[in-house]
């Protein structure tokens, strides 16, 4: 770094990025951290065998396979960034004491990250359309709906990006970076607000977490809320061939009625027609009468009006909140990456 960092204190904030910023270019080139590009790829190939099938087709496909990619943008992220500044913190403190902006030092680690996410971004949209991935034929927020999600990729993982960074600004070494890193994992996958009901007083945790609003925007650009949901058929045959006891049946029948003689009878006189007609089958029954009228198509679509979700509702406005806040997210962890810097040479370590 001493040949590019000689005359920095002769350099303003906006030359001294400049120096950086060609610094980790040639790390990039001959250092090997192209690697991250190809490792994009890998990963989702992996992830898209799994989801590619569902994905943007039904809505439990459609989380599933926001939640997957979103964990892919958070993965890369964190793993672009975490030992950038740890694994040459002596050399940042030497070079600040000799006039170093930490404002450019950062300024540049941002640029040349950007750079990355979105390198990996469109190789994971290469992937995801080679592998037949279903996407709107326009966008909700631009006229191409492959630009929406390759943007909406792009900043969950140049926000996770960001939060790595200032890790790696805080920590002391890079063994400590790479130990904090599962559970910073953990933290995105918990808190994204998918999978896991959280108690009331740590769901504004969810509001902290970039794999939350990107599942939000993927599942928005995904058009969720149009979708059906096949959760409900698939128990449905799964439990094609349970038998109902007649007599659980009987005292069923006779808890719901009122207790009177009439009602009874009239339950009674209904139960002993089902049993002629259906047996002690009655799943079955039911299944077959769904396939021999064509109503599966119908009945999954009732199914997924009655469980649409107001935070991905496919509007240019939904969208665009998420990407502001993802935005912001990354932007305030690279300010409060500058400003940890800042203190770095009372650093005793």
């Amino acid at each position: 770094m001493n040949e590019n960092t000689v005359n920095l204190k002769h350099k303003g904030r906006f030359g001294q990025t400049f120096i950086y910023l060609g610094k980790l270019f040639r790390m990039f080139v001959f250092q090997s951290d192209w690697k991250v590009l190809p490792m994009a790829a890998v990963i989702t190939t992996i992830v898209g065998i799994v989801v590619a099938e569902n994905l943007n087709v039904t809505m439990e496909g459609t989380t599933r396979g926001a939640f997957a990619l979103s964990c892919i943008c958070i993965w890369n992220g964190f793993f672009n960034s975490i030992q950038v500044v740890c694994r040459e913190r002596a050399i940042v403190k030497r070079e600040h004491r000799s006039g170093l902006h930490m404002s450019s030092y950062i300024a540049a680690h941002v640029i040349y990250q950007a750079c990355l996410c979105a390198g990996q971004s469109v190789i994971m949209m290469f992937v995801l359309r080679y592998m037949k991935c279903r996407f709107g034929d326009t966008g909700i927020v631009t006229n191409s709906a492959l630009a929406d999600y390759c943007l909406t990729l792009f900043l969950i993982t140049l926000s996770a990006d960001m939060i790595s960074l200032f890790v790696s600004c805080i920590v002391r070494n890079p063994t400590t970076a790479m130990t904090i890193v599962p559970f910073m994992l953990i933290f995105q996958l918990v808190f994204a607000g998918t999978f896991f009901t959280l108690p009331k007083k740590l769901e504004p945790l969810e509001n902290a977490t970039p794999s939350h609003w990107g599942i939000n925007s993927l599942c928005s650009q995904g058009s969720y809320n149009d979708l059906k949901m096949t959760s409900v058929w698939t128990t449905l045959k799964k439990m094609k061939n349970v038998r109902l006891p007649p007599e659980k049946v009987a005292a069923i029948i006779e808890k719901q009625s009122a207790g009177t003689a009439e009602s009874l009878a009239a339950a009674q006189s209904v139960q002993s027609g089902l049993e002629q007609s259906v047996g002690d089958k009655p799943i079955e029954y039911l299944i077959d009468y769904i396939e021999d009228h064509d109503l599966k198509d119908p009945l999954q679509e009732k199914c997924g009006q009655q469980n649409q979700n107001e935070a991905y509702v496919s509007t240019a406005e939904n969208i665009t909140s998420c990407w502001t806040i993802l935005i912001l997210i990354g932007a305030v962890f690279a300010m409060l990456s500058v400003i940890a810097l800042e203190f770095i040479d009372r650093d005793k370590r």
